[in-house]
């Protein structure tokens, strides 16, 4: 039987591919984690590796975080130097703990730290260009540095996902799929936001008023919805070309998954409920109820046929932290019973019944509602 270092040592000398690794390192998750509830293959979530990956994880964390208080009085605690220091130092552990250990949380994670660091160097970098201390003093001094910001945007952006496109090829982690969504979102909202600056100035735009302003940043929320819309695509594209799930990408299309739903729950209720987002204000009444509890069913069915429950999970999440929050600030205004306490009935309930019978469920929706041509290239379901 080949070991860890035996088929990365293949991977060095050119005998198999970095692709290839990942097949055979996930040979033995193939078919899933058998549910013991109905004896049919479960979701494929390989993001802890045993007691020892987050043993590591542990580990890892106050190395880097007792790294990063040991150097600050040597270097300054804003200097550049501290995080590409820092980033030097994760990649390394990286070495040892992803490319030899293949440990996935610990990878994870310092995927994630890795690239938080890029980002501080990357915004080290724009406040070269950009006073932001000026712009927090005067706000409205931020239409001096148009012209700076649309090409730092693009540079911050285009940087940052060169980095993750190092970071992965090398490494192989999924979780990097997610930062750089969530990259490139930012700066289609930045350059949007610029667009929409540029037609006021020259006059094609109007200034919204203050009772506008509602609908204006209602009408923002479309960027966030196609942005979600694109990465939804692109992971079910790449779900549909792994319907085993048995590569990196099943892994990467997870992440992507779990990015799309807060880009595309959250537009949406908006937009459907008719809430007012000036100031961050969602209090639904029974109206917004229906409609939010049509976008659970139409998130759960979306869901259940693409076996993804990390597009449910934030999805639930949401709704459920909306229906606990608004709980909370009505409880003692109110003596009856608030309409969203039957949307957190409903969000636990269907937690609970998916987490029992998800492939029971979903067995039946896919005979019912999907055709076959297309069901054959999703995920099996077991008869």
């Amino acid at each position: 039987m080949l070991t860890g270092a035996q088929i990365e040592a293949g991977v060095r000398r050119g005998i198999i591919t970095p692709l290839q690794r990942d097949a055979l390192l996930a040979l033995p998750h193939d078919g899933g984690v058998i549910d013991e509830a109905d004896g049919t293959p479960d979701e494929q979530l390989r993001l802890v590796g045993g007691g020892n990956d987050l043993f590591v994880t542990i580990g890892a964390l106050m190395f880097i975080f007792g790294a990063g208080f040991a150097l600050t009085p040597l270097v300054g605690e804003d200097s550049p130097s501290l995080s590409a220091i820092l980033a030097g130092g994760v990649w390394a552990l990286a070495e040892i703990v992803t490319r030899q250990k293949r440990m996935r949380l610990s990878s994870t994670v310092l995927a994630a730290v890795f690239l938080g660091l890029v980002a501080a160097l990357i915004a080290h970098g724009a406040q070269r260009v950009i006073d932001l201390e000026s712009v927090r003093d005067n706000p409205l001094a931020i239409a001096a540095m148009r012209g700076d910001i649309g090409w730092i945007s693009f540079a911050a952006a285009g940087t940052f996902l060169a980095a993750c496109f190092v970071y992965f090829q090398r490494f192989r982690v999924p979780v990097i799929a997610a930062l750089a969504a969530l990259a490139a979102t930012a700066l289609a909202f930045t350059q949007t936001a610029l667009f929409l600056y540029d037609g006021v100035t020259t006059g094609d735009v109007a200034i919204p008023t203050l009772d506008q302003l509602p609908d204006v940043l209602r009408q923002a929320l479309y960027i966030p919805l196609a942005c979600g819309i694109v990465v939804f695509g692109i992971a079910v594209a790449l779900d549909l070309n792994d319907r085993e799930r048995r590569t990196i990408w099943s892994d990467c299309a997870f992440w992507l998954h779990v990015v799309s739903a807060p880009l595309l729950v959250h537009p949406l209720f908006i937009m459907a409920t008719g809430q007012d987002v000036a100031f961050g204000a969602i209090k639904p009444g029974t109206d917004a109820v229906i409609g939010l509890a049509v976008l659970i069913a139409l998130f759960t069915l979306v869901a259940l046929i693409i076996d993804r429950r990390s597009l449910l999970v934030p999805t639930l999440a949401y709704f459920g932290s909306l229906g606990l929050a608004n709980l909370v600030d009505e409880t003692a205004l109110s003596a009856g019973i608030n309409p969203l306490a039957l949307v957190l009935i409903a969000v636990g309930g269907l937690i609970i019944l998916f987490g029992a019978g998800w492939q029971r469920i979903r067995r039946v929706v896919i005979r019912v509602l999907v055709p076959d041509a297309f069901a054959r290239r999703l995920p099996p379901v077991t008869a």
